[in-house]
């Protein structure tokens, strides 16, 4: 894990691919919990039998649930040293290009593209964040990530 101090600390940062983060593993009890929490329950994702015979050979995590794990993942692989306050401001692209099937592990790369400095000794930083697949070609998803970080 790099750990970022302070302001210049994100500012040096730019351009840098940081991490990768540690493995985590997506399981069927956190993708039933999150089809609770969304109110999606969509068979792919909440019915293992059924799901044997997609395209997928099982179920697989709902696109929005590897996002939600974006903070837990990229401060795997970051830590910003000094914050009184992180707020996450948006996003400004997603894609998902492969499919996180259930039982894999997932962990993320992050590369600080854009440090913009705001009030309050806070910074507005843009980081893309790149989250793979263990023994996958491609990647679960690859988000432009917007966040504020007050120091």
């Amino acid at each position: 894990m790099e750990i970022l101090a302070g302001v210049d600390g994100v500012r040096g940062a730019i351009g840098r691919e940081l991490g990768p983060g540690e493995w985590f593993t997506v399981d069927q009890s956190r993708v039933d919990g999150f089809a609770d929490d969304t109110e999606d329950h969509q068979w792919i994702h909440v019915d293992p039998e059924r799901a044997k015979d997609s395209p997928f050979g099982g179920t697989i995590a709902h696109g929005f649930l590897t996002l939600s794990l974006l903070p837990h993942l990229a401060n795997s692989a970051r830590r910003l040293d000094g914050v009184r306050m992180g707020v996450n401001y948006g996003l400004n692209k997603v894609r998902f290009p492969a499919p996180v099937r259930v039982g894999s592990r997932v962990r993320a790369t992050v590369t600080i593209t854009e440090a913009e400095d705001l009030p309050d000794q806070g910074v507005q930083v843009v980081s893309t964040v790149t989250v793979e697949i263990e023994g996958a070609p491609k990647p679960a998803c690859i988000a432009e990530w917007v966040t504020r970080a007050y120091f």
